[in-house]
């Protein structure tokens, strides 16, 4: 059964990027707890001069049953009003499959 990801992309309000990170980091916990979950990465994307900063968030799960139940959950809410309260308008939100993936075993 193949992996799925959500992406969502956010512009983030000046003066708040450290605090959408903090808002973040301090889910994972959460999301280690939710069915299926497998992986956060959160992407800096540089802003042209005088724009907000950027950042993509990418979840992978087990299946797309398992990244769809996330959004059932209380965490993805609490976790999405947390970096909402950084970020400017709503985020871009896309699911996709993930075709290939390879991450280097825990030492």
């Amino acid at each position: 059964m193949p992996m799925h990801a959500r992406v969502t992309q956010f512009q983030i309000r000046p003066g708040k990027l450290e605090e959408f990170a903090a808002a973040l980091d301090s889910m994972i916990p959460l999301m280690h707890q939710q069915k299926g979950f497998k992986s956060l990465i959160v992407l800096r994307g540089d802003a042209l001069p005088g724009a907000n900063p950027q950042a993509t968030v990418i979840t992978t799960w087990d299946s797309l049953d398992s990244l769809r139940a996330s959004e059932e959950n209380l965490y993805f809410y609490r976790a999405m009003a947390r970096v909402l309260a950084c970020s400017d308008g709503f985020p871009a939100i896309h699911e996709h499959e993930v075709l290939v993936s390879e991450h280097s075993p825990a030492a």
